[in-house]
């Protein structure tokens, strides 16, 4: 089950009290879905929205479970749910390493733990909280992290750094790259487009969905291209050592990227 969500290309979101939305988000194509209980759910109705989510899930319904952040009024019910389902969770505005290793505790040897980074205090410990237990693969929430930093969650240029910082803490921590944020502009496919060939250029292999129309685009994105393919299938043809390939020399960390490639198609 880990490698589903190391390898995940798209991750949909899905508001955890809508259920009748639940099945059209599993079916959508994307690698997984996201029953949310936090943002998308008003406080009114978190109880209710975690009704749904366990019901879902105990029906041989497959999801991961957003759930609300540490120190709110919900979060122990909601990891108590998702415990209980064996569901994989994704934590928000993680940053603090000693309570991600007690919520992989929590939720058992088996627990898949999605660090969604989406604090200054997250970005700065960022290697820390992909070294945690449980933890699989780190997440950008950039529209929070834009909040807090009083820049818009669109602008790659306010956001290089942190975007930057998640790539190279997941590397340091031999986790799979980490998975970019939304596109809050659901239905522009420029915008979208946009946030994709930048993502993919930092090193990101995935991507937060909030609409089902974005699967496809995203999905398609960042797969490997042929060009990179028949590129990768070349260079996997080298021997040990040093050699050209398109006039470019190949050695053993381009024959590892070749592999990479390869691995992901």
């Amino acid at each position: 089950m880990i490698g589903t969500f190391t390898r995940a290309r798209t991750l949909l979101f899905v508001p955890a009290d809508r259920p009748d939305r639940f099945a059209k988000a599993a079916g959508s194509g994307a690698a997984a879905a996201i029953l949310d209980l936090e943002d998308a759910v008003a406080p009114q109705r978190k109880e209710e929205a975690r009704r749904h989510a366990a019901a879902w899930l105990s029906s041989n319904g497959h999801a991961l479970v957003r759930v609300n952040s540490l120190g709110t009024p919900w979060y122990e019910e909601d990891v108590a749910m998702a415990a209980q389902c064996g569901a994989p969770v994704v934590v928000p505005k993680a940053e603090c390493p000693t309570a991600l290793a007690e919520l992989a505790d929590r939720l058992g040897p088996s627990g898949v733990v999605i660090a969604l980074i989406e604090t200054a205090l997250g970005v700065e410990r960022a290697f820390e909280v992909c070294s945690s237990p449980g933890v699989v693969r780190a997440a950008l929430g950039n529209v929070d992290l834009a909040g807090e930093l009083g820049v818009s969650p669109d602008d790659q240029v306010a956001l290089a750094y942190a975007r930057s910082r998640l790539v190279c803490a997941s590397a340091a921590a031999q986790l799979a790259p980490p998975v970019d944020g939304v596109t809050t502009a659901v239905r522009d496919e420029t915008a979208l487009t946009a946030d994709l060939d930048h993502a993919r250029r930092l090193g990101f292999t995935g991507k937060l969905c909030i609409h089902p129309a974005q699967v496809v685009q995203v999905e398609k994105a960042f797969a490997p291209t042929e060009e990179e393919l028949r590129w990768a299938r070349e260079v996997t043809t080298v021997q040990d050592g040093v050699s050209v390939v398109d006039g470019k020399m190949v050695d053993k960390p381009v024959l590892e990227r070749a592999r990479r490639i390869l691995a992901s198609a």
